[in-house]
Parts: structure tokens; C-alpha cells; sequence
């Protein structure tokens, strides 16, 4: 007999065009493999997700930047081929935001956890998450919010450089704008020209105090806020690499006992009531010690399988289990299981550490998608390649040295030499 109900279906919601979303595959072989039927509503275009044996039908998404309505629409077309109820399991920011607002009208057909509609966008704003921090005395690091391009470069130099900067919504970002949600800033004068397109980005530009990577200083915590607020699957991992490097999402993750990074886990979520599967995000500061909470994200991250405990529990199954009334049961953590994106850290792929290791793609029960991705990867990889050597090739050709001019016709020390000479901008960006 299946661990979940398997007569009630999911059905996963994302409008993120990224076709490398690990995590998306995650939940669909978590609630396929346990005989749940699994639906999916997002973009296929080229998709390795759409190949899994797991996928009972894929939907057409809302667009990218849809409203709140539009995704009503599309999700209320979804339940009616479906037939019904569905456990609703949002896989970005934007749909998880949508997800908390439209809530009742969403009923009867999508099963979704009870809390107020505002907090999966109060935790998801960077601007907000640093007062929730505060109020929960959980560490985050010095924040502040310019109002101007010229108070961005004098908050840069009162941060000290390097900094991070931040959209406070990136799920607002325009799709091919250029922008990142989060980079890092070395100058006051990157700090200002940020600030300019703030209008673009669609949402306050953030400086934050840059706290430096380093061996062990990088976590993450998964869970489950089930119905009664407790803190159930899930847990603590480390971050052993990432993509970009340094910065980026999570390219090798243990499973590694941290009792202090469980408590902050469960004093921010208990503290607002939050209820569902949630992804934090840590780093340990080399001077003091503490560890300061980045990011809040209201919905699963993209290495959640990572946790799946003795008794075959992850955050995805536990919510459907929790929204369909049936008990969790109680596993025990499975310490040293690694998690490995294959695309990001091929090496790491090739070994097996001896807590177990979940590749991202690949899998011996479904292997399409793995086939997929590596077909897709090499397209993506050549067309970047393609698109940096056509970068490089437009530069354009240096101007020809001019001929050497007599003494008599050279200009004198004293004439201006502003056009060649680099302002103080160029200075300090250099």
C-alpha cells in the first residue's frame, strides 16, 4: 500500500521558463513513484520533464510575467481536465505568491495549507524578510534600502565594498532585461547605475553587508510546516558547491546534523504561522560565528530530495499527506546523503558517498530525462560558446597607432589630456 492517497492527484504549478529546473523533476518522481498522478503546468518547450515516465499530463503555463487572474484561469482549466481535487504544489516564487492570494477561489479544486494569503510574498521580498528577521531575532545581515542612485553609491561606501545587492521582488524582473536578482557590487559606482534601473526591475534595489563564503559557512534548511505549526521532514544541509561557483544554486549538498540552523528553521516559521514546505537559505559568518538567513523561499527548493528519511519522507510527500489528512510518519535523518546536479559538478556524479547520493536527473527508473538533459546541455553549453566567440569577434579592430610627430608639433605638458584620461568614475570602478 502507497505511503499517500494516491486517489487524489497534484498538480505542480511553475511559469519559470528555466528547462534546467532540477527541481520540478524532483516532485514529479517523489509523487510518481509513491502512485500519485502528477500533473504538471509548465513551460515543455525542450524540457527534459516532459519525458518522465512519472508525468501523467503535462498543461500549458500561464505566461512568465501573468497576474494573479491569469494564472486563476489557467489553473481553474487545469481542474476541470483533471476532475478533482488536487493537492496544488507551486514550484517558483511568483506562482507560490499567486498561490497564498487566490486561495478560496481556488477551492474546492486545489488543496492548499491554511495561513494568511500575504506571508509566501511577505517571506519572498528581500525588503521584508530583513524586518521579519529582526522581529524574530534571527540573524540577517545589515540591509538598507537607497532612495536614490546617489544614496545607493553613499550606502555602497558606508556597507563597504564588496556588497551584495538584491531586488527586493525578484519575480518581478522582466525576462532578457540583463538584470540578476542578486549580484555583487565592488564599486559605488555599480551601486548607482543599478539604482537607475530600478523602474525596470520593478521593484527596490537592496544593499546588503557582504558576509565572504569559505569552507562550511554555506546551508540551507528544507521543511514542512504542517497544520499544527511543527517543523516535519526535511533538515539542515551543507552547500559543498554551488553554480556559479560561490554564489550560485546548490551543485552538491550533505545531509549534515545542525542543530542550530534547525532552530532558527523552526523560530521563523513558528514565530509567523507559517504553514507549507518552505527553503531557507544560511551563511555562516567566518568572524562571529552566527548564521544569517539570505533568503526565504515559500515553496520547495530545487535539492529537496536530498532529505527523503528512513521512512521515505520529503517536504512534497508530507504535504500531500498532511492536505489529504493522513498521518507522517516518523523516519529518522539519513546523516551523509548527498544530493548531486550532474550538469553543474559531473565529477562529484561519478562517486558515491557512503550516506547515498540522489543524482538530480539521472535515475534507473526513469532515465529519459537524464538522456534529455545532457542532449539539451550541450546545446546550451555550444550556444554560449557561440555567443561569447561572436561577442569577441565584434570587438571593434584598435585604431592604427598614429605616425610619430616631430618635437616641435607635440603638445605641450600643460595642454589638456581629458579625453584620454580616466575620470573618477573609471577610477574608482577599476
Amino acid at each position: 500500500m502507497s505511503l499517500l492517497d494516491t486517489r487524489v492527484p497534484a498538480v505542480l504549478l511553475r511559469t519559470d521558463r528555466n528547462p534546467f529546473h532540477h527541481g520540478t523533476l524532483g516532485a514529479v518522481r517523489s509523487l510518481g513513484r509513491a502512485g500519485v498522478e502528477v500533473h504538471v503546468v509548465a513551460d515543455s518547450t525542450g524540457s527534459p520533464i516532459r519525458r518522465s515516465r512519472y508525468v501523467h499530463h503535462m498543461h500549458s503555463p500561464p505566461p512568465p510575467e501573468a497576474s494573479a487572474r491569469q494564472i486563476l484561469a489557467v489553473l481553474r482549466r487545469v481542474a476541470d481536465r483533471v476532475g478533482r481535487p488536487a493537492v496544488l504544489i507551486p514550484l517558483d516564487d511568483a506562482t507560490a505568491i499567486a498561490a497564498g492570494r487566490l486561495r478560496d477561489d481556488l477551492a474546492p479544486s486545489y488543496l492548499l495549507p491554511e495561513m494568511p494569503a500575504t506571508l509566501p510574498e511577505r517571506v519572498a521580498d528581500k525588503a521584508e524578510l530583513a524586518a521579519v528577521c529582526a522581529a524574530a531575532d534571527v540573524p540577517h545581515p545589515l540591509t538598507l534600502v537607497p532612495d536614490s542612485p546617489r544614496r545607493a553609491a553613499d550606502d555602497a561606501q558606508r556597507l563597504g565594498l564588496p556588497l551584495v545587492a538584491k531586488w527586493s521582488r525578484p519575480w518581478l524582473l522582466p525576462a532578457g532585461g540583463g538584470l540578476r536578482s542578486t549580484q555583487l557590487v565592488h564599486t559605488a559606482r555599480q551601486a548607482r547605475e543599478l539604482h537607475a534601473r530600478t523602474a525596470e526591475a520593478g521593484s527596490p534595489l537592496l544593499l546588503q553587508a557582504y558576509l565572504p563564503p569559505g569552507e562550511d559557512r554555506d546551508w540551507f534548511f528544507h521543511g514542512y510546516a504542517d497544520r499544527t505549526g511543527a517543523v516535519r521532514a526535511g533538515g539542515p544541509g551543507r552547500k559543498r558547491s554551488s553554480w556559479p561557483r560561490g554564489a550560485g544554486l546548490t551543485a552538491v549538498g550533505h545531509w549534515t546534523p545542525n542543530p542550530e540552523v534547525r532552530a532558527l528553521a523552526e523560530r521563523i516559521t513558528g514565530g509567523l504561522g507559517y504553514r507549507g514546505v518552505f527553503d531557507l537559505d544560511f551563511r555562516r559568518c567566518g568572524t562571529t560565528g552566527r548564521y544569517h538567513l539570505l533568503d526565504f523561499n515559500p515553496r520547495p527548493g530545487a535539492q529537496f530530495r536530498l532529505f527523503e528519511d528512513s521512512a521515505g519522507l520529503d517536504v512534497v510527500r508530507a504535504l500531500h499527506l498532511d492536505l489529504t489528512g493522513r498521518p507522517l510518519p516518523d523516519g529518522d535523518p539519513v546523516a551523509g546523503r548527498s544530493f548531486v546536479v550532474e550538469n553543474y559538478a559531473p565529477l562529484a556524479a561519478l562517486r558515491t558517498p557512503p550516506g547515498g547520493r540522489e543524482l538530480a536527473w539521472y535515475a534507473g527508473d526513469d532515465r529519459a530525462p537524464g538522456w534529455a538533459m545532457w542532449a539539451l546541455w550541450a546545446r546550451h553549453v555550444s550556444g554560449r560558446l557561440r555567443q561569447r566567440l561572436g561577442t569577441a569577434a565584434s570587438v571593434p579592430a584598435p585604431r592604427p597607432v598614429p605616425p610619430v610627430v616631430s618635437r616641435a608639433a607635440a603638445p605641450s605638458p600643460t595642454s589638456s589630456t581629458s579625453s584620454t584620461s580616466p575620470t573618477d568614475d573609471e577610477k574608482a570602478s577599476s
